[in-house]
């Protein structure tokens, strides 16, 4: 018995290993390969039917933090544009009262957008919700931030300790930050 279990976990090296060494990237790049075993590839097929790769690197496990390459374009310039003219200052929920208040954290400008307002909105959501696992009815709607130089969000837990907001959506199960410009 202990001959025949050797030879089974002998054989799955053997099979694994080809696999191990075909999934290495061959040559040097700075670049990230689709091919690093910290990553996900896929192909996407965009505006005009070009192929565009999108790829998910992991950034670490605990706590869970992946960065999701590639996974806005045209959608960027157009959540700017809509967003610009309607900006507010940030509101916080209370924990105490579940009442809106001024956030005492962010120092930016802030437009929330209703959920699958239209076409380009519906889409970058369903995206959301395809590449996070979550359904589309499990979130809130997209929110534009804008900060100015020097301006920052301070840290902060996106969990509610508080009855009000527990009632009313519920707690969030992950939050996703896009990068509408490179600044």
């Amino acid at each position: 018995m202990l001959v025949l279990t050797m030879l089974l976990m002998l054989s799955l090296v053997m099979i694994l290993l080809p696999l191990v060494v075909a999934s290495m990237p061959s040559g040097s790049s700075n670049v990230l390969e689709a091919h690093d075993l910290t990553s996900i590839t896929q192909e996407t097929t965009g505006d005009g039917g070009r192929r565009e790769q999108q790829w998910v690197e992991a950034i670490s496990w605990e706590p869970r933090a992946f960065m999701y390459h590639n996974f806005l374009k045209e959608e960027c310039e157009y959540l700017i544009k809509l967003g610009a003219p309607h900006m507010q200052k940030s509101t916080a929920v209370d924990s105490s009262t579940g009442k809106i208040q001024y956030s005492r954290c962010a120092q930016d400008l802030l437009l929330f957008l209703v959920r699958g307002r239209d076409k380009i909105i519906w889409d970058t959501e369903k995206r959301i919700a395809d590449f996070s696992f979550t359904h589309t009815e499990h979130r809130e709607g997209l929110q534009v931030f804008h900060y100015e130089v020097g301006q920052k969000y301070e840290p902060h837990f996106d969990y509610f300790l508080d009855e009000y907001n527990t009632r009313n959506g519920g707690q969030r199960m992950a939050t996703i930050i896009m990068y509408l410009s490179d600044v």
